[in-house]
């Protein structure tokens, strides 16, 4: 992966993206990368007095000026870049974020990610950025917990299950925080006289989510030693049991290329805490 950007941060000097900032200074501190904060204008008709232009070109100048100061005041020696663009903001973050380690995004209020919010900056990002992508969920400063909670990943059984378990070790390692790993399984029914009935045993189901668990945590046990990680197998659907986990810091989610998964929806709609969506 090309790093050259290191951790890029959209912001828009909004409560939200402030908020998304803190969270990819920490971010970019603990991975020892610069940061790189991104501010995206846009003229909203298609010709005028070119004065008035250069007056909003300005005005969007000293908003990432802002950002990029206060990012600099906040941090002890984190080499903060600036990418002032004009045009869309959801295009040219996902075109950063084939150069980014990470993208970090605040959220305008994603509880109606599976319905209204398609064409906002936050659900783009998650959906098409390059590099994994940090959703911060809420607004205004994100709170020092004096014992934060653990780093919460969700499991599937697919083949994005190691990319999520990377990403959510190096964020436990980093952090110093225990990794809870939760595979929630539901006993598949069958269909039979306009009846559903159990297909298999769910002592059988259950043993089998937590061989397939136990299995796919061992290498990265030995990986990630000093990490301390738990497994989970609920019986229940997955974006419930990762939202039961309400201290977590962050919720780990994989999702397919180019759309969300069902379990990312759930998770930017009402998890707790700051949600990674990792392809």
């Amino acid at each position: 992966m090309n790093e050259t950007l290191g951790v890029v941060s959209g912001y828009d000097g909004s409560d939200h993206s402030m908020q998304a900032l803190d969270w990819a200074m920490d971010e970019a501190e603990l991975r020892r990368l610069p940061l790189t904060v991104c501010h995206a204008w846009q003229w909203p008709y298609d010709d005028g007095d070119p004065a008035a232009r250069e007056s909003l070109r300005r005005a969007a100048e000293h908003v990432l000026w802002h950002g990029a100061d206060c990012a600099r005041a906040s941090s002890s020696g984190l080499h903060v870049r600036t990418d002032l663009y004009e045009g869309s903001p959801t295009s040219r973050l996902e075109e950063l974020s084939a150069d980014a380690a990470l993208l970090v995004v605040g959220s305008r209020g994603l509880g109606a990610m599976a319905r209204a919010v398609v064409g906002s900056v936050a659900a783009h990002a998650a959906s098409n950025a390059r590099c994994p992508v940090i959703v911060v969920r809420g607004m205004g400063a994100l709170p020092r917990k004096p014992h934060p909670g653990p780093i919460v990943a969700g499991v599937a059984t697919d083949d994005k299950a190691d990319a999520v378990l990377g990403f959510a070790c190096a964020e436990a390692a980093m952090r110093g925080l225990p990794l809870v790993v939760v595979h929630a399984w539901r006993q598949p029914p069958v269909a039979w006289g306009g009846m559903t009935f159990p297909v298999m045993d769910p002592l059988a189901v259950q043993h089998a989510a937590e061989s397939w668990l136990a299995e796919t945590l061992a290498p990265w046990r030995q990986k990630q030693p000093k990490v301390a990680i738990e497994a989970r197998t609920p019986q229940e659907r997955a974006g419930e049991a990762l939202a039961a986990v309400s201290d977590a810091t962050l919720v780990v989610v994989g999702s397919p290329g180019g759309r969300f998964g069902s379990v990312a929806a759930a998770m930017l709609r009402k998890a707790p805490c700051p949600v990674a969506i990792v392809r």
